[in-house]
């Protein structure tokens, strides 16, 4: 049965009444009460031998009503969401703590549950709620260096969370190289995120084949030929080598000549023919290998075979040999109609094949959608093809024709396109190989097509003129990627864009993390109308911690969460904000390096938050040396 339909059967069985589900929008998040109910961060006095009647009349409102979330009953278990119930009856309801529960007064005021722990049920009973929190905060922020001391010396104890320590700790920005070399042998799920040299280069040579494979797949632009070549060496299975030994020349790794050689003479022969860097004088021993897939390979190194080996592949036995050999072959000659009509399959050639013009002449005209479709974006198709494309009646063969690299921008402008700004763009690859030509950088950056001009916007050095005409071009896109891309990009653009865009998946900290955009003058923005600007005045580096105290304080969540990641945050104020209702405060409170260490302490040791808290840096090197060992032990 669904979590939820449970939990709407097991309220009523308790005496309530279902009102109706409620996300925690502005309210007290069910998060911090599951925390609180647990006993950690918790206000003195809160902990009850029971919960009498009294108690649950302060909760209920003149109507009897009131939030309550059980334990595990939300779809994923999350128990992130209040029910709003109402209770008709006299006493106590029934709700107990098995499974365990929170419930809140609706105006935020008071908080009782009942959670399940290590010695029995735990029973929480708080009035004046928000007031309560203050204090505790304010009594958690004066911490002494001794109690301190006393609070990392027990740690970790008695292990709650392990696993999730292990999850968590690689991304701590304190721990050592050395631990986190360590941590491969427990986890590498944290090295999607790492940015450490030495721990990527232990990860290469790793005896675990899952951590190298993850480091292949994860780390492929950034390592250099010689961990390629280590991680194709380590590799025991065959296939499995020269699968790295492929994607290692695909991002132009340089193998040495003996890796070659062993795959040359082994099960992998026909892979390893179609290698770019293969060394040609290998090339004529593939070409009359006794293997059709061997053969068939070599045809993609067409323009190093000699002749007498072109002849001899294109007149091949062997129907896959021979269309291989026929299409790298009309890459540079016209294929006729003959040839073509006996393809067992011509989208290959209407892809990438030159055409006779008879042929082609007809195709463009009235070939299906689909063949005119492929030769659109044909590198080898004539000016007249492209012309008469030009004119398709079907939009998006002629918004093909329109990003074709052999067109004037003239002609390009020429071309009727339909083309949605909204949706996503990549950047056109012809476009990108010219990134390093000015000349040509200037002539696309007028070009009438977005697409074009999103994609020199995509280059990490322009002209300052090209510069200075994207920073004001129209379509937003354009000035979001020069802002992302373009270390040239002018400070007011990016103070531009900053309003509308705070960075994404594939540039997340831009574009204020940009080189140019402005640090000084920014604490002008503190009482911006707009949340975004008001969030700069923390960059200041005139700003102080008092205007860090007072944007914690702030209405807008964005602006609370930067004072939430900021170090000078005073350690009462990240106590305070691991309540918000926002997660991703909440989150930022537990990593900043101001908490108290009793707070922090049991956070480590909570369900929710383990995670999360183990990444924060204020934990003592050493320390985080005893919880690894504690996730290691735990470990599968």
């Amino acid at each position: 049965m669904h979590q939820r339909e449970r939990l709407h059967e097991l309220l009523p069985s308790a005496g309530l009444t279902v009102v109706e589900d409620m996300r925690p929008g502005s309210l007290f998040p069910p998060e911090a009460c599951w925390r609180i109910a647990r006993g950690v961060a918790a206000p003195d006095g809160a902990e009850r031998e029971t919960l009498d009647a009294g108690w649950w009349r302060r909760l209920a409102d003149a109507d009897g009503e009131f939030l309550v979330a059980v334990l595990g009953h939300r779809i994923g278990g999350n128990d992130a969401w209040w029910t709003r119930v109402r209770y008709d009856g006299v006493g106590v309801p029934g709700l107990t703590g098995d499974p365990g529960f929170v419930a809140l007064s609706l105006d935020g005021r008071v908080l009782l549950a009942e959670v399940p722990g290590a010695d029995g049920s735990r029973v929480t009973a708080l009035d004046r709620l928000p007031e309560r929190l203050e204090e505790a905060a304010a009594a958690a922020g004066r911490e002494t260096e001794a109690e301190r001391a006393d609070v990392w010396a027990a740690v970790p104890g008695r292990p709650a969370w392990p696993l999730h320590w292990a999850e968590g700790i690689g991304s701590n920005p304190a721990a050592p190289d050395d631990l986190l070399i360590r941590l491969l042998d427990v986890t590498n799920g944290f090295l999607h995120s790492c940015e450490r040299p030495a721990v990527l280069d232990a990860a290469v040579s790793h005896p675990d084949p899952r951590v190298r494979a993850r480091t292949a797949d994860t780390f492929r632009p950034r390592l250099t030929s010689d961990q390629w070549i280590r991680l194709v060496r380590a590799e025991p299975s065959p296939s499995r080598r020269v699968l790295w030994a492929e994607h290692a020349c695909e991002w132009g790794a340089e193998l040495p000549e003996d890796l070659y050689e062993e795959f040359l003479t082994g099960p992998s022969r026909a892979l390893a023919a179609a290698f770019p860097g293969l060394h040609a004088k290998h090339l004529p021993s593939l070409a009359a290998d006794d293997d059709p897939r061997v053969r068939a390979a070599v045809c993609a190194r067409w323009d190093d075979l000699a002749a007498p080996l072109r002849e001899r592949l294109l007149a091949d036995t062997d129907d896959t040999v021979r269309t291989a050999a026929l299409l790298a072959h009309h890459t540079g000659v016209p294929m006729p109609r003959e040839i073509f009509a006996a393809l067992p399959d011509p989208r290959r050639a209407l892809e990438r094949c030159r055409l006779a013009p008879e042929l082609e002449a007809e195709l463009v005209r009235d070939a299906e959608a689909q063949a005119r479709r492929a030769l659109a974006a044909n590198p080898g198709l004539s000016a007249h093809g492209v012309a008469v494309l030009a004119e398709d009646p079907q939009d998006d063969i002629r918004s093909a024709v329109a990003v074709r690299p052999d067109l004037t921008e003239e002609q390009r402008a020429a071309v009727r396109h339909d083309f949605d700004p909204r949706l996503m763009s990549h950047t056109l690859p012809w476009v990108r190989d010219l990134h390093g030509d000015a000349d040509a950088m200037r002539r696309l950056s007028a070009s009438s097509h977005p697409l074009v001009r999103r994609s020199v916007a995509r280059a990490r050095h322009l002209p300052p003129d090209v510069v200075k005409l994207l920073a004001r071009d129209e379509d937003r896109a354009v000035r979001l990627f020069l802002a992302e891309s373009c270390d040239d990009a002018p400070a007011d653009l990016l103070l531009e864009v900053w309003r509308w865009w705070d960075g994404s998946f594939t540039h997340p900290g831009r574009p204020r993390s940009h080189p140019n955009f402005p640090r000084t003058g920014l604490l002008r923005h503190a009482g911006d109308l707009s949340g975004r600007m008001r969030r700069l005045a923390l960059d200041d580096p005139e700003s102080t911690p008092a205007d860090v105290a007072r944007l914690a304080r702030d209405p807008e969540a964005e602006v609370r969460r930067r004072a939430a990641e900021d170090p000078r945050l005073s350690p009462a104020d990240a106590v305070r904000l691991l309540n918000d209702p926002e997660s991703s405060i909440r989150d930022d409170a537990t990593r900043n390096p101001g908490l108290p260490a009793r707070v922090l302490a049991g956070l480590l040791h909570d369900r929710d938050t383990a995670r999360t808290a183990v990444t924060n840096p204020a934990i003592p090197v050493p320390v985080l040396y005893r919880i690894l060992a504690a996730a290691a032990v735990a470990a599968p």
